[in-house]
């Protein structure tokens, strides 16, 4: 493929949806490029605003907190590996409505704490906070949370 065609590949790919710089660099080997026209093509994406790192990391985020219910920790370390500068990593994060996150998170864990079908109080408290943490939420947060509903249904 020509230099221009692989670009318009790129501008489509990135249309699509939105795409971190590693995402893209990794797509670029899979075309017989030089290193000098791969960092090229790159300029030229930022350059036409096809590809924003920042913008990447705000739609990230937002996504799988809203679609996939993940906490911050779990966000912030799925960014990491795409290699997100810190500058946008926090950007992404801080996104991510309070009010909303603490809500998600109550919901999480009266669904969780509910579902669970052992008498002893403190191993569906203790099974429903390894739940949220695998999901990504801060342990004092859970932890908070679960203590107050379940001081409420007792």
């Amino acid at each position: 493929m020509t230099y221009t065609q692989v670009l318009e590949k790129l501008k489509y790919y990135c249309a699509y949806q939105e795409r971190c710089h590693k995402d893209v660099s990794d797509k670029l080997w899979d075309f017989q490029l030089s290193e000098n026209e791969r960092m090229n093509i790159i300029s030229e994406l930022i350059g036409e605003n096809y590809l924003s790192e920042e913008r990447f990391a705000v739609a990230f985020s937002e996504g799988k907190f809203r679609i996939k219910k993940w906490g911050r920790i779990k966000i912030r370390q799925k960014l990491k590996e795409k290699k997100v500068s810190d500058y946008c990593l926090k950007k992404g994060l801080e996104a991510l409505d309070e009010e909303e996150y603490i809500k998600t998170l109550e919901k999480l864990v009266h669904q969780k704490f509910n579902s669970i079908k052992d008498s002893n109080l403190y191993k569906r408290k203790v099974k429903t906070v390894n739940y949220c943490y695998q999901k990504g939420y801060e342990t004092e947060l859970i932890w908070e949370i679960i203590n107050n509903q379940t001081s409420k249904e007792i």
